[in-house]
């Protein structure tokens, strides 16, 4: 039989997590977070437009991130999203919760 492939794919609440932890390093547009979240996870994790902008969306309208066009790198109008603080908060919650759900699941996969 042929080996099945797995793509990747998010758990409810993961993206929206790893996206406010992208931005927490400083403004950053679509593309850029998008980017940054494929080579953090070594071309692990990928994420697609049709999920990443709804995601950003989201998030600005629950007060966690902020936006203002800008200009990218490449000269390009570009909406540059900003964590707020409000966002800070929720990312340190979201970050406890999934050390606490990763670490469980690990302990499942260890029993014999």
């Amino acid at each position: 039989m042929g080996e099945t492939k797995h793509e990747p794919s998010f758990m409810p609440g993961t993206l929206d997590m790893l996206v406010l932890k992208t931005v927490s390093r400083g403004a950053m547009h679509g593309y850029s977070i998008a980017q940054f979240i494929q080579d953090a996870s070594r071309d692990v994790l990928r994420v697609e437009e049709g999920a990443l902008y709804p995601a950003l969306h989201r998030l600005e309208v629950r007060g966690l991130l902020r936006s203002e066009w800008g200009t990218s790198d490449n000269n390009r109008r570009a909406k540059f999203y900003r964590l707020t603080a409000l966002g800070r908060r929720e990312l340190d919650n979201e970050a406890e919760y999934w050390t606490r759900i990763a670490s469980a699941v690990t302990r499942v996969m260890q029993t014999a």
